[in-house]
């Protein structure tokens, strides 16, 4: 490899927000916070929003969007008028 070209390969401490969980991986990733992690240690920071901590298909969690109530809501108004063209 040549000398000087590569991003420094390090020590970060991930931090997912949603899910307030703390990971100590390797990258290459390019900060200028830090945190002290729970060994005692300085390491460089970053914040995410979604990991697999949190993310839905990892944790078996659904969430309820904001069209699913429209659909629930025309369904539940117009449920009575299925099925009464025969009476």
């Amino acid at each position: 490899m040549k000398p000087g070209i590569h991003p420094e390969y390090r020590e970060v401490l991930f931090h997912d927000t949603s899910a307030d969980v703390f990971f100590l991986i390797r990258s290459t990733v390019q900060t200028d916070k830090t945190h002290a992690h729970t060994d005692g240690k300085t390491y460089p920071y970053m914040t995410l929003d979604v990991s697999s901590a949190s993310h839905p298909i990892y944790t078996g969690e659904q969430r309820k969007s904001k069209s699913e109530g429209r659909v629930a809501g025309f369904n539940k108004r117009f449920a009575g008028f299925v099925g009464n063209k025969g009476a």
